[in-house]
């Protein structure tokens, strides 16, 4: 009997991808509208960017440059798997290497931006 695919490991995996493309869909439009600001009215982006040194916009500058790198290592990982998936299709040792690779440097890349940014 086969097991439900959220119980392999790797749906983990999966999730994360999928929530950090939802996570940076949502902050995009935020973002332009922001960057719109600079064309339009400067005193609110000026005002924004006033905004943006208090302690909790830094942490979720953290969040947000976790996300995208956890997207962007996310994709990378499913390239990779695309092309050196074996023909069986079974997953092995190297691709949750992989998977757990993609996470812990999206993880150092979000804390070294997020050390500089204090």
């Amino acid at each position: 009997m086969k097991k439900p695919a959220r119980t392999h490991r790797l749906w983990l995996a999966y999730m994360l991808h999928r929530l950090s493309g939802i996570g940076l869909v949502l902050f995009l439009p935020i973002h332009f509208w922001l960057l719109s600001l600079a064309l339009t009215d400067r005193a609110a982006m000026a005002d924004a960017l006033q905004f943006t040194a208090h302690p909790l916009v830094k942490i979720a500058e953290y969040g947000l440059v976790f996300l995208l790198a956890v997207h962007l290592f996310g994709g990378v990982r499913l390239l990779v798997l695309e092309w050196a998936r074996p023909v069986s299709n079974r997953w092995t040792d190297v691709h949750k290497t992989l998977a757990a690779f993609a996470v812990a440097l999206a993880f150092a890349v979000s804390t070294l931006f997020f050390l500089r940014a204090l």
